[in-house]
Order: C-alpha cells, then structure tokens, then sequence
C-alpha cells in the first residue's frame, strides 16, 4: 500500500469519527434540550397547580369571613329583635295599665263574712247587702269608674273546675249589680283566676276561706 492510499484512509477515519462524534454531541444536546424542555412544561403545570390551589384557598377564606360576617349580623338582629319584642310587652303592660285606669279601692266578697261556701257561686243575704253598700257609695259619689270583677277560689280540685267556679262566682257580682243595683254592664268586667292567687294557706280551713272570694276592683 502506498503511502497516499494510507493517508486518505486516515483521513477517511477522521472524517468519519469526527461526524460520529458531531452526530453523537448534537443528539445528546437534543435529549437535554428537549427533557429540559418536558421539565419546564411540568414546572409550569405545577405552578398552575399551586396558583390554583392558593386561589380556592383565598375563595374559601373569604367564603369563611363571609359567613362568620352574617353568623355576627344574624346575632345581632336576633339580639336586637328580643329587645325590641321586651320594649313592646312593657309597652302593652303600660297600655294595659292606663286602659284599666288607677286604682280607687277595692272590695272583697268571701267566705271569712260568711257569703261563699265551698264549691258555691250562689250570693248570700251578706254579699248581696255588701254589694248593695258598694251600690249606694258609687251613686253617691257619682264618678266616671269602672268595676273589675274578679273571681277566685280555693286550692281544692283541678285548674278547669276552679276557672270555671271562679267565673260565676264574677257573674253572679255583676248580674247582682246591673238587675237589682242598675249598675250598666259596660262598667263592668268580669275574669276568673281560679285558685292561682290565693291570699290565704290551702293547707288550712281559715286560708280556703279566705281565698274563696270574689274582689271587685273600682277603678277610675
């Protein structure tokens, strides 16, 4: 072999190396190019992700603020409405207050005079003198009042028998007064509270006695 065919086979050799080489470093920077590339994709998911996530977080603390904002408005207007509502029961109390009109005096009818007995709404010849006497003293008096007639009566037997009870023992006051006194009967009213206001001990003969009564109420 000559000495030129030697030389161009090593040229040959190198040429062929050197674009081996040249091929082999351009497909590696491509591998890295493009996997730097997926990288950069995944990162920028990521960080959408993350944004994403951050948004919802924000949207559920503001939903969270909101929320505690009416829990706080909600509180306030039940607070405000309890107190509006206590505000209207005393004013209705202070209504009720002046519509009944000022207390003059009052006059009781009960079995401690000897004028009802147990489980009786029939007035006596005493009551029906003591009611006369309470006739006479507001003709004489000759004012604008006005008669409350209440019935009540001792702790013996059930709430219903004792509202009921108490509620003629009113009547028959007020049918007294309008048939045989004249008294007109819008002066008058009448209402039953059963045995819920004793003024007398239940347990004792004296205190049943006493609580079994009819009080009229003159009120001017």
């Amino acid at each position: 072999m000559t000495h030129s065919t030697m030389d161009r086979k090593l040229v040959y050799v190198f040429v062929l190396t050197g674009a081996v080489l040249l091929l082999g470093g351009c497909a590696t920077k491509k591998s890295l190019r493009e996997g730097l590339e997926t990288q950069d994709t995944k990162m920028s998911g990521i960080e959408s992700q993350v944004e994403a996530n951050q948004k919802r977080i924000e949207e559920t603390g503001q939903r969270l603020e909101g929320v505690k904002t009416e829990a706080g408005d909600a509180k306030r207007i039940g607070t405000e409405a309890g107190s509006r509502a206590e505000k209207a029961g005393t004013r209705a109390d202070q209504a009720y207050d002046l519509a009944k009109g000022k207390l003059l005096y009052t006059v009781v009818i009960s079995e401690v005079a000897g004028q009802f007995a147990t489980s009786k709404y029939e007035l006596s010849d005493g009551a029906k003198k003591t009611l006369d006497d309470l006739a006479a003293k507001l003709k004489a008096d000759n004012a604008n009042v006005y008669l409350e007639v209440q019935g009540h009566t001792d702790g013996t037997g059930s709430d219903e028998y004792n509202l009921l009870l108490g509620q003629r023992r009113a009547d028959a006051v007020r049918q007294y007064l309008n048939a045989a006194q004249g008294i007109p009967l819008h002066k008058m009213s009448v209402i039953s509270f059963g045995k819920s206001k004793p003024i007398g001990d239940n347990t004792t003969r004296e205190g049943r006695a006493q609580n079994r009564r009819v009080e009229i109420h003159v009120l001017s």
